[in-house]
């Protein structure tokens, strides 16, 4: 019987992609399918980054492969290409960023900026080009979470160049005052301030931009919600009810000017004694869950209160960092994916397939 690509995809079909459920085959991400002889080449596309799972993906395509009678060996190539999704109506991409991401809260106080820049370095872990934008006018924290300092370039006095910790790109009003003096503006000030560092930075073709969302749902959030090209929000919360009341106001505050909501982080969710072990709920417990399936969006996951990630943290080494291989880390990643994961079955932007029309009055 002679071997066939319909033999192969038919036996691929039985390993499924662990982050979506579905098979590689029916989502279209085997490409590429080649037979010589005894030999089957292909590659594996995925719309997220997870390079921390292609070693498993490709052992188990292969054993599946070699499953089909006169299949001899074979060879798996893994890539990711991540593209830009559907944004507000009316609201224009931005140049060299496919995906721009808030990491929000209703409040402050419950680990939002550890938890947005761990999440990007866990993006960036997993193979993507990611930055960090610093959204909080009033309290700066990424230069000292990345521990980046200086302040950026400009080589045409209208444009700047990001910096960058651990790989990341990142701005921030941090970079251009000095770390004890206080932002003394209103509102309207700090908006148009921030909106320059979104739009005057040249990001440096980034899969994903992060941005640390200033707490609360005041004038700058709102702002930001309605005229930067969000492709979803992340909310992050504690499980306690006073930030869970805080932390519903500020996903529907992202509901009402169109971003979808990603899903929500519940921080601070469990404390494990580092002395004898013991687990408490300090904070309560299953909060950020019942408030995820209270409003219908996804639960990415819990992280614990712990010592050590506000140590790295402070220390310009978070968590990421730190201690990739631990278990927090892991727990960071798992979110990330799960980000990258929704954000890849989104519609895509087709904005730049149209041209654009302009009308001009005849004399």
């Amino acid at each position: 019987m002679a071997l066939t690509e319909q033999a192969v995809l038919d036996a691929l079909k039985s390993v499924t992609d662990p982050n979506t459920g579905r098979d590689f085959v029916s989502g279209r991400q085997v490409r590429s399918l080649k037979l010589e002889g005894g030999h089957v080449s292909f590659e594996l596309e995925l719309g997220y980054p997870a390079r921390s799972q292609h070693e498993a993906l490709r052992a188990q395509l292969i054993a599946a492969a070699r499953g089909v009678p006169g299949v001899q060996n074979v060879s798996v190539n893994i890539t990711s290409r991540v593209i830009s999704h559907a944004v507000q109506r009316g609201v224009q991409l931005l140049p060299g960023v496919k995906n721009i991401v808030a990491v929000a809260s209703g409040k402050g106080g419950v680990g939002k900026s550890t938890t947005a820049v761990n999440l990007a370095l866990a993006l960036a872990a997993e193979g993507a080009s990611v930055g960090v934008l610093d959204a909080d006018i009033y309290g700066p924290s990424q230069p000292m979470m990345l521990g980046v300092e200086g302040r950026p370039e400009s080589a045409d006095g209208k444009t700047m160049e990001p910096l960058y910790g651990h790989g990341v790109q990142v701005m921030s009003i941090g970079f251009m005052i000095e770390p004890d003096n206080a932002m003394i503006w209103r509102g309207p000030m700090a908006t148009q301030a921030l909106e320059q560092l979104l739009r005057q930075t040249n990001w440096k073709d980034l899969d994903y931009l992060i941005v640390d969302m200033p707490p609360g749902t005041g004038d700058i959030a709102l702002t930001l919600s309605q005229r930067v090209p969000l492709t979803g929000a992340v909310i992050v919360t504690t499980p306690q009810d006073i930030a869970l009341l805080d932390a519903k106001k500020g996903l529907k505050m992202f509901e009402k000017v169109g971003v979808p909501i990603l899903g929500v982080v519940e921080n601070m969710a469990v404390h494990v004694c580092s002395n004898c072990g013991h687990v408490e709920h300090i904070f309560g417990a299953d909060g950020g869950k019942k408030m995820a399936a209270q409003y219908g969006v996804d639960y990415l996951g819990a992280l614990p209160l712990a010592l050590s990630i506000r140590e790295q943290a402070d220390s310009g080494r978070p968590t990421l960092v730190a201690e990739p291989d631990g278990e927090i880390a892991g727990l960071y990643r798992s979110v990330a994916r799960k980000v990258a994961v929704k954000i890849a079955e989104k519609a895509k932007d087709y904005s730049s397939r149209f041209p654009t029309i302009s009308i001009s009055k005849n004399t």
